[in-house]
């Protein structure tokens, strides 16, 4: 599974970097995603959550 967030679907955006004579070079910005435990429907689940998600939600921490 691809890293992206559980409550939000942040995930990885690509793009292009640029120098200062605009030559283009691809590059990523990664979320900041944290994995934290949550419990679901009884169980305990490993969840990728940004970190933005994680200050807003409340989530039931395990």
């Amino acid at each position: 599974m691809a890293k992206q967030c559980y409550v939000t679907g942040k995930k990885v955006l690509s793009g292009n970097s640029r120098s200062h004579s605009l030559t283009a070079t691809r590059r990523k910005w990664k979320a900041n995603l944290q994995k934290i435990k949550i419990i679901e429907d009884g169980e305990v689940k490993t969840v990728h959550v940004s970190a933005r998600a994680l200050k807003k939600n409340n989530l039931k921490r395990a």
